[in-house]
């Protein structure tokens, strides 16, 4: 009998009680409910996690049904490395329950002795993973850089650029992208690409040993229109050409192919080349990620994921 038909243990049972009470936030009546157990089972199972060490700051359980998914997603797609953590329940921040998951993913990158130059997009998932990352000591052999600029269209620095966070972590020295996230022509991106220090920060990130990209969503959520890096016209353009999500700003359709369009050329940054034999590590969750992080995933755009239960069964039923 396979693992997928074995009835779950009381580990399992345990590991997922924690986790719902500990990161997911959960009362123990919630937990019961959400489990289908009675509020006192939900209880017990709470503090089972406690007593036998499951639950510290995070899981320290591999849940049966997150390792079949993880298989799964691995055979599907070829990637080099999966993450899937349980789901913290309908209406929670989905970016929540994958921070602790995607954290635990960068200290291993970190943990190696040998230098890394570790690279990162932007968003909101990557911000949680910053907040939950604590590394057990500083780090300054490794070098953090940006994927792509840190200016808004309104001269601001963006909200959910992370490696000012993690670098003063680790006491490690970071290089910003010092450019506008979507440039207003051709002409203004050449010229700041072209600066001698943009061409540092470009270079290092294009030869990063590990990689880490938010992946957004191209409905009308699509956090490039949120954030006001491109209008509901541009917007409604794109949707129209097929795009399916965003890595970076640079935008691709549902069989992960970057769209040819001028709205790609005005991205300030390093485009995230397909195929990369390094490790390229989407970090995103949620119902709205699915048709995104599926395209991203067909066209190799990215070879390894963290993300939590539902959104790999939603991944997993896209043919």
């Amino acid at each position: 009998m396979s693992r997928a038909d074995a009835e779950p243990s009381l580990t399992d049972d345990a590991a997922r009680a924690g986790w719902l009470y500990y990161v997911g936030g959960m009362t123990q009546d919630q937990i019961a409910s959400e489990l289908g157990i009675s509020r006192q089972r939900a209880q017990r199972l709470v503090s089972r996690a406690m007593a036998e060490g499951l639950i510290h700051v995070r899981l320290n359980h591999k849940i049966g049904a997150c390792f079949d998914l993880e298989t799964a997603l691995c055979d599907r797609f070829g990637l080099l490395r999966c993450r899937v953590a349980p789901s913290i329940g309908a209406g929670a921040d989905a970016a929540r329950a994958i921070a602790p998951a995607a954290a635990a993913e960068l200290e291993r990158y970190l943990r190696l002795p040998e230098p890394q130059v570790i690279a990162f997009g932007t968003g909101r998932a990557l911000r949680a993973m910053a907040e939950q990352f604590t590394p057990s000591e500083q780090a300054p052999q490794h070098r953090i850089v940006s994927l792509l600029g840190n200016i808004s269209p309104d001269g601001s620095a963006t909200l959910f650029d992370v490696i000012s966070r993690i670098a003063e972590k680790l006491m490690a020295p970071y290089y910003p992208m010092p450019v506008p996230v979507i440039s207003d022509t051709p002409e203004e991106r050449a010229f700041f690409m072209r600066l001698r220090p943009v061409q540092t920060v470009f270079n290092l990130a294009r030869r990063a040993d590990v990689t880490f990209v938010g992946v957004g969503q191209m409905g009308r959520d699509a956090p490039l229109a949120l954030d006001g890096f491109v209008s509901a016209e541009v917007l409604a353009e794109l949707q129209a050409l097929g795009a399916a999500g965003e890595i970076g700003s640079w935008v691709y359709d549902a069989k992960g192919r970057y769209i040819d369009t001028p709205r790609n050329a005005l991205v300030g940054g390093v485009q995230v080349e397909p195929g990369q034999s390094k490790p390229v590590i989407a970090v995103a969750a949620g119902a709205r990620k699915v048709r995104a992080l599926h395209a991203a995933l067909l066209g190799r755009i990215v070879n390894s994921l963290v993300t939590d239960e539902d959104t790999a069964r939603a991944i997993l039923a896209l043919k």
